[in-house]
């Protein structure tokens, strides 16, 4: 199957605390959450952290489109009551619109 890969940024609070709570959160990340990124056409999902700065990375198939994503998720309470959660710890980054967490990172490097 093919695939594409998108990467992603956000920040959390700069708060020691609030990084390792946030980190532990997924260690055990809630089961509807796991259905709905598989739902959406998401493959593989990781993320990396480095201070407060997070670094998303997803691997997409043939069926995944943000716009579907941002659709489904609105409509399930149970990614909306996560999302609600993790705002406790995220923090949007200074050039993000009203309400974005995550940003699209443009590819400007490949070999």
């Amino acid at each position: 199957m093919n695939t594409k890969r998108y990467c992603l940024v956000c920040d959390l609070k700069d708060d020691p605390i609030l990084i390792e709570e946030y980190k532990e959160h997924h260690k055990n990340v809630w089961p509807e959450i796991l259905k709905s990124i598989k739902e959406s056409g998401i493959e593989k999902i990781n993320i990396y952290n480095l201070g407060n700065r997070l670094f998303m990375v997803i691997e997409v198939n043939k069926s995944f489109f943000f716009d579907k994503k941002a659709t489904l998720d609105a409509n399930n309470p149970k990614v909306q009551e996560w999302e609600e959660l993790m705002w406790k710890y995220q923090q949007a980054l200074p050039l993000a619109k009203k309400g974005e967490k995550w940003l699209l990172l443009e590819e400007i490097f490949k070999v």
